[in-house]
């Protein structure tokens, strides 16, 4: 599984015409903000959902007690220690659905724990991020964050 770890490398890349979305399913309010403040650093101009947990993000990619996301997110930013349905329970079933078994998934979060990703590798994730997510710590994961962003901005 490719991590997204730091490497001090500068990245020069082509930017994406079209506009992706994302959903970011995390239950810390500060962590959204991060999110959000690292996406408009980074003059970003995807459109960002948010869910609070994992049955939420479901609904929400359902349309079910919300509007659909349409089109379907591009990425989903995933946190695994959540309330009612964490992480590994919403990737399992995401991974179920034949609409939605192909997104790109990124885990978020604080769990360094061996078993989440393993887990998490054998459910299909495209990276795991480590928070927290520090803007004025330059040997962060933020940088982690910023190459999410500028490989998510990559021409296809």
């Amino acid at each position: 599984m490719p991590d997204l770890y730091s490497t001090g490398q500068k990245f020069k890349l082509k930017r994406m015409e079209k506009i992706a979305n994302i959903l970011l399913v995390e239950d810390d309010s500060l962590d959204i903000i991060n999110v959000e403040r690292t996406l408009k650093k980074n003059n970003s101009n995807h459109k960002l959902y948010v869910a609070r947990n994992g049955q939420e993000a479901l609904d929400q990619l359902r349309g079910i007690k919300s509007e659909k996301i349409s089109p379907i997110p591009s990425i989903i930013m995933l946190d695994i220690n959540m309330p009612k349905m964490n992480g590994i329970e919403f990737l399992a079933a995401l991974r179920k659905d034949p609409e939605f078994k192909n997104i790109s998934v990124f885990i978020m979060t604080t769990s360094n724990d061996e078993n989440d990703r393993k887990e998490t590798k054998a459910l299909g994730v495209s990276g795991y991020i480590l928070k927290p997510l520090n803007l004025t710590n330059r040997n962060s994961s933020i940088d982690n964050f910023n190459l999410f962003i500028d490989l998510l901005n990559l021409k296809k």
